[in-house]
């Protein structure tokens, strides 16, 4: 699956909510504000199409962009093999912010149409008497529904009050409102202080809204790469929790490639409470979700569902051409739209076990349309388990780190492996001398169709894959060669920084 971030044509951000009908209309001005823009760009996520993110499966018909004759380097191959350039047709993440970083990207490509970002930028803000002329309606209805209620109850009562009549009282209480530990109240209600809005804007005031998690006491908050990359050279970037404290933040680091990026809090409060990790790999497809975000701008929001499906390829590109993430994703049903991006993935016991990144949309929305979709129940999630490894490298140097075999596989659309090429991205080597690949026996025009136990179906898949591993990982590959098969033991290597 393939997901784009800002793609050629940036969507505009969804109009602002309707006014009530008993407000003014917006001036002109205001309208037009309210017509929005978009966010930018969000890492890892489905194969794609050219008109949006679409979702990939590993079986017999993946939707990767199709780069007919295109080759991207594999993780950690050649030099001029990274960071691989972007399949032709690959959507990007279509955030809702105004072409700044902040969206949910999502998966797309040749099939259903349309995975993007989940970023949102706040639409503008309506009338001041609009909302309290709806607030004073409603008042004055409730004033009048009671004032007839009291008097029907007080000539009913008379009439029939012939002195053998017995008045039942209702309970003063409906019963305990405490939540248990177990319950979506319950743990909703001990992550949401943990959680922020995040806004990102660069320096030409670009920028969209996205979310993030506490990771530590020190002040450090996860999210995705795409939510903060407009603020990420001199750009302007806020942390707002649920309890209205507003802090300025800064980026300590970002992995685009793996659409991870962490920032601190300037004068982080000492009460911070991290959220409880979970172990991604331990998920199994049907335990319950909860997902928490800033869809549509709309803060502390919280959604349920199901993990649907687990090592789900995502790919993801800047809409540039030269930037592209990836990642073996969790795929939930849990409602997420623009802004949930960088937020949470909880399990039923309120455990971190992804960061909602991607989703897949229809083809009539999303990238290059003239709306944004919404969710339709195809959500993505960086795994944990990848997460807290990337975000710890970042946090200890700032730079992330990447595994890798050490050789260029081509990403066009395939079924039957990833194919390592005859070139290198700029010229160079295919396979990388004195590489992880090389060591291994791996030739050009060698087929990899299986990682350890998973089946490799594409490039993007490859990749994805081996970065659910760490540096000096031991794999096992499954290759063909001239009709073939070989199984090789292979030791994965290192590549710091994404350029």
């Amino acid at each position: 699956m393939s997901t784009e971030n800002e793609g050629t044509a940036v969507p505009p951000a969804p109009s602002a909510p309707p006014v009530p009908v008993d407000a003014p209309a917006a001036s002109a001005p205001q309208a037009a504000s309210a017509a929005g823009a978009s966010t930018t760009p969000a890492p890892p996520h489905a194969s794609g199409g050219a008109q949006g993110p679409e979702l990939v499966h590993a079986g017999p018909a993946p939707a990767y962009a199709s780069a007919q004759g295109q080759q991207h380097g594999a993780p950690g191959g050649p030099e001029g093999a990274w960071p691989p350039p972007q399949p032709p047709g690959t959507p990007s993440y279509a955030d809702g912010g105004a072409g700044g970083a902040g969206g949910v990207g999502g998966p797309g490509g040749a099939g259903p149409t349309g995975v993007w970002g989940a970023g949102y930028q706040q639409p503008a803000p309506k009338p001041k008497n609009g909302r309290g002329g709806l607030v004073a309606a409603i008042l004055v209805a409730a004033l009048v529904a009671g004032g007839l209620g009291g008097g029907l109850g007080y000539t009913l009562a008379k009439n029939n009050d012939d002195g053998s009549s017995t008045t039942l009282s209702a309970s003063d209480s409906g019963g305990s409102v405490k939540r248990d530990a177990g319950t979506v109240a319950g743990v909703a209600q001990r992550a949401l202080p943990s959680t922020v809005t995040i806004e990102a804007e660069s320096t030409n005031g670009e920028g969209g809204t996205g979310t993030g998690f506490v990771f530590d006491k020190q002040g450090h908050i996860v999210t995705n790469n795409h939510v903060v990359a407009d603020a990420v050279d001199g750009g302007k970037l806020t942390a707002t929790f649920p309890n209205g404290k507003k802090y300025d933040a800064e980026v300590v680091g970002h992995a685009q490639g793996y659409d991870v990026a962490v920032i601190k809090l300037k004068n982080a409060p000492s009460d911070l409470r991290p959220l409880t990790l979970g172990n991604s790999d331990q998920v199994a497809v049907g335990d319950s979700t909860i997902a928490i975000g800033a869809p549509f701008g709309l803060s502390n929001t919280v959604t349920t569902g199901i993990i649907s499906a687990k090592n789900r390829p995502v790919a993801s590109s800047d809409g540039s051409g030269s930037n592209a993430s990836y990642m073996s994703a969790l795929q939930t049903d849990a409602s997420i739209n623009p802004g949930n991006s960088g937020g949470p993935l909880l399990d039923a016991q309120g455990n971190v076990i992804g960061i909602n990144s991607a989703i897949q949309s229809t083809s009539g929305g999303g990238l290059g349309g003239t709306s944004q979709s919404g969710s339709i129940g195809l959500g993505f999630a960086i795994p944990i388990n990848q997460a807290k490894y990337v975000a710890q490298q970042l946090i200890k140097t700032g730079k992330p780190v990447y595994a890798k075999i050490g050789a260029s596989v081509s990403l066009e659309d395939s079924t039957g492996g990833a194919k390592i090429t005859t070139e290198g991205a700029g010229g160079s080597a295919p396979v990388e001398s004195g590489g992880p690949a090389a060591k291994a026996g791996l030739k050009p025009g060698d087929v990899i169709t299986k990682l350890d136990d998973h089946v490799i179906d594409s490039g993007p898949t490859l990749i994805g894959e081996i970065w659910t591993h760490k540096p000096g990982d031991k794999v096992k590959i499954t290759y063909e060669r001239d009709g073939q098969t070989h199984t090789v033991d292979l030791t994965l290597g290192s590549r710091t920084g994404d350029s």
